[in-house]
């Protein structure tokens, strides 16, 4: 198969005119134009997005038991460029996380998902954000052990806080199983998160979110994040969660080391209305997510090309530089090989966007 496209980001270069060969799913060779290609694009090729933290989207979630429900959080997300997608796994009791995980991992063998993500439940009471506060719980390395056997390989990467009693060697015993230790709902201050960064974490889950404000006088985690040059510092950039100037802060003194995010949950695609998140009841009204009981936000209705045409219209970004943001970034932090980026040997996982109007045109995803 071949694709003409008037233009496409090859290789983090956005070049035009190009022929891109496509042989049992995946790009053989990138060269010029040709005559009577199979596939010709009018637009500008992107690599297809990389969502690496996500609970749900069309009015399900991944914590469900259900396949139908699952695919359908994948469809939703698919159709809105998301072409690798990691399941992530809000708090709940440890009998339904393993449920879970053991259903979950069916997907990833099949190739549909790429990997769990587990956001707790080792995390910080005073940062629980949209977790349940009852149902946290101090790192237990025998536990944590069981989970990880339990995912025989499926799980990608865990959230902790890494104040917590045992965190640290948790944090250790998470990266030498292959998995991503990431830094999230934590007050950590910033010894305690270097001590976290020394033993691994390489993320911080949703930047801003669920982290202690910068302090001059008390530095924390979050000052942790901004200085470290290896952390990928994730962001939900909705509109709801991070104001714009403190989101151009983050651009400019972390820059490249942003991965957007959509920390999607059920309502996600979907209907405004009532949804829930683990066990805890949300309202969605005018795009925001906010728990009933006491309106903090509980993740987001956010697709991730809404997140990457925000970044070039309201942050300046360059096409090439949100596609990093959107697909390369996240497909590196958590070791993806062949997706993210359109280069020969990589996976045919495109998005076909309309520069001047800022929309998704099209979804093309080629199997192997």
């Amino acid at each position: 198969m071949i694709i003409n496209a008037a233009k496409a980001v090859i290789d983090g270069k956005l070049i035009s005119n190009v022929a891109i060969h496509v042989n049992q799913g995946f790009i053989t060779k990138i060269d010029s134009l040709v005559d009577n290609p199979d596939v010709n694009i009018s637009g500008t090729l992107i690599p297809g997005f990389v969502d690496m933290h996500c609970h749900g989207g069309g009015g399900k979630s991944f914590s469900s038991l259900l396949d139908e429900d699952i695919r359908t959080v994948l469809t939703t997300h698919q159709s809105h460029g998301t072409t690798t997608q990691l399941a992530s796994l809000v708090s709940q009791p440890l009998e339904a996380i393993k449920e879970q995980i053991q259903h979950l991992k069916t997907f990833v063998r099949r190739g549909e998902i790429a990997g769990i993500h587990l956001e707790g439940p080792y995390l910080s009471k005073d940062k629980c954000g949209a977790h349940n506060p009852n149902l946290l719980r101090t790192p237990n390395l025998v536990e944590l052990s069981e989970l990880i056997s339990l995912g025989e390989g499926s799980i990608s990467m865990i959230t902790i806080a890494p104040e917590l009693p045992n965190a640290i060697e948790a944090i250790e015993l998470i990266v030498d199983s292959g998995i991503v230790a990431a830094i999230g709902h934590s007050n950590a201050d910033y010894e305690t998160a270097r001590k976290a960064i020394d033993a691994g974490a390489t993320v911080i889950t949703h930047f801003y979110n669920a982290l202690p404000p910068m302090s001059h006088r008390q530095p924390t985690v979050t000052i942790a994040g901004l200085l470290d040059e290896f952390l990928t510092l994730e962001l939900i950039l909705d509109g709801h969660h991070v104001n714009p100037p403190a989101v151009d802060l983050l651009l400019k003194n972390a820059k490249g080391r942003v991965a957007l995010i959509t920390d999607a949950i059920s309502g996600a695609g979907g209907p405004e209305g009532n949804y829930k998140i683990g066990d805890l009841d949300v309202r969605i009204n005018n795009g925001r997510a906010e728990l009933l009981s006491n309106g903090a936000l509980a993740g987001s209705t956010l697709t991730m090309d809404q997140a990457f045409f925000r970044l070039i219209r309201e942050h300046d970004l360059s096409i090439e530089a949100a596609s990093v943001a959107s697909s390369v970034l996240p497909a590196r932090t958590l070791g993806i090989s062949h997706v993210g980026e359109i280069k020969p040997g990589f996976k045919a996982h495109f998005v076909e966007i309309d520069e001047e109007s800022q929309t998704l045109t099209k979804v093309l995803r080629y199997s192997e």
